[in-house]
């Protein structure tokens, strides 16, 4: 079954746990700049949006990548980078409309949030959104489902 992140903008207060806790589990670092889940602040409101990879049925990532290391991991239905194949070159950088797909230069390969594998660090961190993670699954229209998890 297919599963994305829902994240509700209204449910943010600005803590950036999510933020900490992506990049603690995927680069061993507390540090919001290596993390694959943004928070946008709107200081004048003061709102904070979280966005990150919608893992979308389009992945323009995956198709623009020429060397073909954007895979969609089975059971999650995420669209993984294999750093082992990627030569850093960028352009699912720029064929990702929504800029979910970012470059890391520690390490000359792109990243992108993969759900952690089925259990992503950023919802259990996150105090305001336990329900982060859904299943997707197409119902018989062929519109989305979402089941808890």
């Amino acid at each position: 079954m297919l599963r994305s992140l829902h994240i509700d903008p209204q449910k943010m207060h600005g803590l950036s746990a999510c933020e900490m806790a992506c990049s603690m589990v995927n680069e061993g670092a507390f540090n919001p700049s290596k993390s694959r889940i943004k928070v946008f602040s709107f200081h004048e409101e003061g709102r904070f949006v979280p966005y990150t990879c919608t893992q979308c049925d389009e992945a323009w990532c995956l198709h623009a990548c020429p060397v073909e290391a954007i895979v969609v991991n089975r059971a999650t239905g995420a669209k993984d980078v294999l750093a082992s194949v990627c030569v850093g070159c960028k352009v699912c950088t720029i064929a990702c409309p929504f800029g979910t797909v970012n470059y890391n230069e520690d390490t000359g390969k792109v990243i992108k949030c993969d759900l952690c594998k089925g259990d992503p660090a950023c919802a259990k961190a996150c105090p305001h959104q336990r329900d982060y993670l859904y299943r997707r699954q197409l119902d018989r229209a062929g519109t989305d489902a979402r089941l808890g998890c």
